[in-house]
């Protein structure tokens, strides 16, 4: 398996671990018998919760365009020691990201979601070079 594959891998994993930890605090939060109603009038849920929450739908939007580029450079064949960087640095991130997230650090968060997007702008630049 290629380097760039294993961190979509990677990825996809922390994305799962991301709604588990959103749903074990949801859970916290508001009560098993809240989450398994139809939830309508639930309104923010508050706290590291919310914020857990938050991250893991900012990762599904992310995953999405990663997930395009890793595939795009193995189907092209174009993955290379950059894009496997730009995958490292995507994943490292993200990772980076989720914590400081549910911490409630805004700034800092924001900075290294923009980190995740240089790893991403890397893979982006190996398929353009290539058109």
């Amino acid at each position: 398996m290629s380097p760039d594959l294993k961190y979509l891998l990677f990825s996809t994993i922390l994305t799962f671990v991301q709604v588990l930890v959103a749903a074990m605090g949801a859970n916290q939060a508001v009560g098993l018998n809240t989450l398994a109603g139809n939830r309508e009038g639930l309104g923010e849920i508050p706290g590291w919760a919310g914020r857990a929450k938050r991250a893991h739908l900012n990762m599904i939007e992310n995953m999405v365009v990663f997930a395009a580029l890793v595939l795009t450079a193995a189907a092209a064949g174009k993955a290379n020691a950059v894009t496997a960087m730009g995958a490292m640095i995507f994943f490292w991130a993200r990772v980076a990201y989720a914590v400081i997230y549910i911490a409630g650090i805004a700034w800092l968060r924001t900075l290294v979601w923009f980190v995740s997007v240089i790893g991403m702008a890397m893979i982006a630049w190996e398929l353009l070079k290539a058109v």
